[in-house]
């Protein structure tokens, strides 16, 4: 139970007292945490807390993206060029998560008729086998565009991130 008073503060952006009202600023004078949580939890989180606007945290390609400009050193024109690569193949997964509920939900339609649908499930293998080979070919593509932006000694970064498991693409 030690955990669920900061599970608490962190997830109501409020300060110690579990038992605060929505309105009310809990953060007490002298707190050396005055500031951080000081806020009443209708407001939302404090500045700073969200995307660069002080809206919330957006969980697209702008974590990713600002790992690798600062693990490795990117300049302005090379984070632009990044970014359109990132969102470019975070398109192609959300469409490769799209194609494979399609694909189960097929699956199952051939399971659930009265006798097996052998064609509907093959086409179903295929459509996922398809999608399987887009995502590989875009990231590939991407690869090969982040490798052209990169110099040397930032691509052996990267291939360092990638073999710590600290980056995945």
């Amino acid at each position: 139970m030690r955990g669920f008073p900061y599970w608490w503060r962190r997830h109501h952006h409020c300060q110690s007292n579990v038992y605060a009202h929505p309105g009310d600023v809990v953060a007490s004078p002298g707190d050396p945490r005055e500031g951080y949580f000081a806020h009443s939890r209708h407001r939302g989180p404090p500045e700073g807390w969200g995307g660069d606007d002080g809206e919330s945290v957006n969980f697209g390609v702008r974590r990713p993206l600002r790992f690798m400009a600062h693990k490795l050193e990117l300049t302005d024109d090379q984070v632009e060029k990044l970014a359109v690569i990132l969102n470019d193949l975070k398109t192609e997964r959300a469409q490769a998560a799209v194609d494979y509920r399609r694909t189960v939900n097929a699956m199952a339609e051939a399971l659930a008729s009265p006798t097996f649908d052998e064609p509907k499930a093959k086409a179903a293998g295929e459509e996922r086998v398809k999608s399987a080979d887009h995502v590989r070919n875009a990231v590939q593509d991407a690869l090969r565009r982040v490798h052209a932006i990169l110099d040397d000694e930032q691509r052996q970064r990267l291939a360092y991130l990638m073999r710590t498991g600290a980056l995945t693409i």
